[in-house]
């Protein structure tokens, strides 16, 4: 039964797919496709990033309420953007070369969550609470400072990176993706190599270390696995928080089994189709651009606050 509706879920995410692609489609047709192709690769990496980090970490954190932009992946970008405009000014940070901003960001992103989870679990592996508290108050820390920055910049430098900080789908270059793609492939493919030991860490650190997992080495290596994949999407389109809880919950809800070789491409998938279904909505019969970051943050915020109502106190 979960296989089969793994299928429609890569059935109805190709039709999406075609759909967006090719409806509307005139003269001339190779620019054009060459266009949507790019955006769409964009909206399937982001989408596929977003669910499967959120599956793996929820497994490894032990709570399906949370989501990896919980330790502050959004804030941590939104100060780069804010130093970037402070020491380069706004024509300065306009004119920033696309593809060196765009591997600063991601080695920023990695370099600061691998450093995040390997120092915290190197004093607590089994502490994945304080994991949590410490990329929550870390984030606290980097919104300060970023609003400290951001009150010393003229209103159009502010603009600019207001601009900047929010998530957008235009103006992705194909180099980007050249660069996105095989990382993202790669680290999903990662994924699914630990299914089976993700299977076993789900019951639990003590369960999982009276079967034969090395817990604390897969804890750190999905860590790992999970900053790659955030990092690399949130450089990319910038920060959608909820984005990953809407695709992980849909993915529990459809297919209601413990395999993570199931559960990882269900949510990777949906990810995908939330995006790719909702931007050709929006541009496609809305004759709209920017509101589908906003539209799914909403309805993330909505699924959020569904599953802490229907959890019940211990």
């Amino acid at each position: 039964m979960a296989e089969r509706r793994l299928i429609l879920l890569a059935l109805a995410l190709l039709l999406a797919s075609a759909l967006y692609l090719c409806w509307g489609l005139r003269s001339p047709y190779q620019i054009i496709l060459s266009l949507r192709g790019a955006k769409l690769t964009a909206l399937v990496l982001v989408g596929a990033s977003a669910g499967a980090a959120t599956v793996i970490f929820q497994t490894i954190i032990g709570n399906r309420l949370l989501t990896p932009g919980i330790v502050g992946f959004d804030a941590l970008f939104v100060l780069i953007q804010t130093l970037l405009v402070l020491l380069l000014g706004g024509i300065g940070f306009a004119t920033l070369p696309t593809l060196p901003k765009f591997l600063l960001e991601t080695a920023c992103l990695a370099g600061a969550a691998t450093a995040l989870f390997g120092t915290v679990l190197r004093f607590g592996a089994h502490d994945m609470t304080r994991l949590v508290l410490t990329g929550v108050i870390m984030g606290i820390l980097m919104r300060g400072l970023t609003g400290f920055m951001q009150r010393i910049l003229d209103p159009s430098e502010f603009a600019i990176v207001q601009g900047a900080s929010f998530a957008s789908f235009s103006g992705i270059e194909p180099v980007q993706l050249a660069i996105a793609a095989p990382f993202v492939v790669f680290a999903l493919a990662a994924c699914l190599r630990l299914a089976p030991a993700l299977d076993v860490a789900a019951l639990g650190r003590t369960h999982a270390r009276s079967l034969g997992v090395d817990h604390d080495r897969l804890a750190l290596i999905t860590l790992i696995i999970i900053a790659a994949l955030v990092a690399t999407s949130t450089a990319l389109i910038g920060p959608i928080s909820f984005l990953g809880l809407l695709a992980a919950s849909l993915a529990a809800a459809l297919l209601p089994t413990w395999r993570h070789a199931i559960l990882i491409p269900a949510a990777a998938m949906l990810g995908a189709l939330i995006l790719v279904a909702g931007q050709f909505v929006f541009e496609r019969l809305l004759a709209l651009q920017s509101t589908l970051a906003v539209i799914v943050e909403f309805l993330g915020g909505l699924v959020f606050l569904a599953l802490v109502l229907r959890r019940r106190p211990r």
